[in-house]
């Protein structure tokens, strides 16, 4: 089988890149794994028109409004291999040698979140434990909300939250702020705490070492993301580092360093928004058709 061009990903960033690939009445197989990175969290905010809408259903409208245009595949499961093959590409789906070609990739796999190790955090990721105050921090209505140190880029996140809520920075021993940070914490109200935690229960309780309780109603934390598939690295793009982790490198149209593959979504930026990964998709999509006028680069 010979595609046009293979999306690799068929969350929020696959939907926009092969949207744009079908619009242009080319043959494109989308293949997912099903994961997508939201996929905790009951509720999507910030996008436009789709402020409150349960992620998941705009996941699955994007697919169904996909796969109404004729030229469209869809394959559940991972890519597993990916080599240069001719101008073009071969792929393998589940480890199975079937011959799959295309013109061009597009790799939008996303990425996975490795989260500080505090007992009880994993088990509230997505409900009461955040990444982004813009898609989370307005439901908590002004409450009691918290930054997790992790590094000292934790700060950006601590001097933001009072916008949102009463803000309580979470050293946790991940770093000591300077003269300058502190300054900048007491100017924006942040609390500083010091204490080590010990675990969180309840709802949202964070247990002090010393035994104190401290009460919150939302908690945010940088995590340290890692490109969810192997098959950049095995086709040889670059990748570049970041305050959250390793990236696939792309120029400003989404080309990698590889010619003829292109990157969108999370795996490809730093950061992670529903409304940038489909902007990014969509970037990638229109690229991706125009190289195949025009020439990869």
């Amino acid at each position: 089988m010979h595609y046009d061009a293979i999306v690799i990903g068929g969350s929020y960033a696959g939907l926009a890149a092969a949207t744009q690939l079908a619009r242009a009445r080319r043959g494109v197989l989308v293949v997912d794994a099903g994961q997508r990175r939201n996929r905790f969290a009951e509720h999507s905010h910030g996008f436009l028109t789709q402020d409150g809408t349960p992620a998941a259903d705009i996941a699955a409208q994007g697919r169904a409004q996909l796969m109404a245009y004729p030229r469209v595949e869809w394959r559940e499961g991972k890519v597993t291999a990916a080599e240069r093959a001719g101008q073009g590409f071969r792929v393998e789906v589940n480890g199975l040698p079937d011959a799959i070609e295309a013109r061009r990739l597009v790799l939008a796999t996303g990425v996975i979140d490795h989260l500080p190790e505090v007992p009880g955090l994993a088990e509230r990721w997505g409900r009461h434990v955040f990444h982004c105050p813009y898609c989370h921090g307005y439901e908590l209505n002004q409450g009691r909300i918290g930054a997790l140190g992790v590094s000292p880029f934790s700060m950006h996140v601590a001097l933001m939250l009072p916008d949102w809520g009463q803000a309580t920075f979470f050293l946790n021993g991940a770093f000591e702020p300077d003269a300058d940070q502190l300054a900048q914490l007491q100017a924006r109200g942040v609390v500083l705490e010091r204490g080590l935690i010990d675990r969180i229960e309840g709802a949202m309780d964070i247990v002090m070492r010393d035994g104190r309780v401290i009460a919150q109603d939302g908690l945010f934390t940088l995590t340290r993301v890692e490109v969810a598939s192997p098959i950049a690295h095995a086709l040889g793009c670059e990748f570049e580092d970041g305050p959250l982790g390793r990236t696939i490198k792309t120029d400003a149209m989404k080309a990698t360093t590889v010619p003829g593959v292109y990157a969108c979504g999370d795996a490809a930026r730093q950061g992670g928004s529903l409304p940038l990964v489909v902007g990014d998709g969509t970037l990638a999509g229109a690229a991706t058709h125009q190289s195949l006028i025009f020439g990869a680069h």
